[in-house]
This record gives structure tokens, sequence and C-alpha cells, in this order.
């Protein structure tokens, strides 16, 4: 019975011991790539950056490296602030967050379809003006003086506004109005949210919401617009 009991033991101890050389074995396997590191992003802002149908989640890919990269170091710092983000980055240095920015930069998944507007045909009228004329006579520029008349960006910082949902872009005007986000001064952004009243940024996000994507559309190159304000977010 003992030398039973002992070889049982032996042969547990070997089943263990194997069953735990192959697990080290698939560990030591597993992709060490940023694509694999980053894939803890997928449930926020989708399995590529696309984004999700969610007002605090946007579309990361295809977007300026140089902006994705300003936007972590803001919430590492908590210039920006929104908490799961700011512990997640808040001991990541300039390398990491570097190579984070490049990996969805690189990325140009198709755009989500483009939802139908719940606003009227006068809000989106109003919004359109706004966004492809501006309104001089309160020092407000058209979107498409900094941001291209495809709403694609800006290389290196100033970024693309197609495939987010109206609610979002509503909200980060509001939060610029309010001061609760910031950039590198001067903060052009929050000088024209400043001077949007809440109508403008309603009708503004609306228009802006149903603009659909040319091909190929991308972050045109750096210095193809004389931007119409210094911004701190692009040298230069």
């Amino acid at each position: 019975m003992a030398r039973c009991s002992l070889l049982a033991c032996s042969l547990c101890a070997l089943v263990f011991s194997a069953r735990f050389a192959w697990a080290q074995s698939d560990i030591a396997m597993a992709p060490d790539t940023m694509g694999a590191r980053l894939t803890a992003c997928a449930a926020c802002h989708g399995a590529r950056g696309e984004g999700v149908a969610s007002t605090y989640f946007p579309r990361l890919a295809g977007k300026p490296e140089g902006y994705l990269f300003n936007q972590l170091a803001a919430f590492r710092s908590g210039r920006r602030r929104y908490a799961p983000m700011n512990y997640l980055l808040k001991f990541m240095p300039d390398a990491y967050l570097h190579g984070m920015a490049a990996y969805f930069a690189a990325d140009h998944p198709p755009l989500p379809a483009i939802a139908p507007p719940s606003a009227s045909t006068d809000i989106l009228a109003h919004g359109r003006v706004l966004a492809t004329q501006g309104d001089p006579a309160h020092a407000i520029p058209a979107c498409i003086g900094c941001h291209n008349p495809s709403y694609t960006g800006m290389e290196p910082g100033i970024p693309g506004l197609l495939g987010l949902p109206a609610s979002y872009i509503s909200a980060q005007l509001g939060a610029w109005r309010y001061g609760t986000r910031t950039a590198a001064a001067p903060d052009c952004m929050q000088i024209v949210a400043g001077h949007l009243t809440e109508a403008d940024v309603t009708a503004v996000a609306a228009w802006i919401a149903t603009v659909p994507a040319a091909p190929g559309a991308a972050p045109i190159p750096q210095g193809s617009l004389v931007m119409p304000l210094a911004c701190g977010s692009e040298p230069q």
C-alpha cells in the first residue's frame, strides 16, 4: 500500500510538473508586441482603436501620432482628467507613450457608419456654416482652418474629427469652454470654444458627425494649412 501511495504521489508530481512546464512554455510564447499589449485598450476604444458608440471613448486610429502622444501625456500629468486613464498612464515613460501613439496612428480601420442626425435642418445648417466659414463677428474661425476641409487633421498635432459621435464632440467642446480640458499654451481650442454659445456647440457637433470620409482619408502633412491662430499643440 505504501509503495502504491508513493507511486501515486510520484505520478501526481510528474503530471503537475509537466502541466507547469507546458503553462510556462505558453507564457514564453506569448507575443511581446505593442499590439498585444494594447489589447487592453480594446474594451473602450475598439479592437483597432476604431472607437465605439459611446460619448466617452473616441476613435484613436489614424489620428496624428503627435496628437495622440500629447493626449496620453496630458492624462499622465493630470492636465486632462479622467480617472481610469490618469491611473493607467501615471508611471509610463515618454518612450512608451510614443510607442502607443505610433501604433494607433499607423492603423486606419474603416470609419463607422454615420448615424442619422437627430438635429433639425436649421441646426445642421448653422453647424455647417461654423465648420466651413466660422463666425468672424464673434472671433470664431472655421473648423476646417485647422482640421482641414476633409476633417482628417494635420500632422503632427491636429486631430481628425471623422468617426466621432456628436455627443463626444459636444462634450469635448464643453470641456474646453469650462476649462476642464486644456492643452499647451496658447490653448487655441479653449480660446475658440470660449467664443461658442451652447447653440453653436450643439450645431457644430451635429454637423461634423454627419461628414463622410473621403477615400484614403488621413491627416495632411505639417504646414499644409496656414492656421488662423497660434496653437501650442501644433509646432510652427
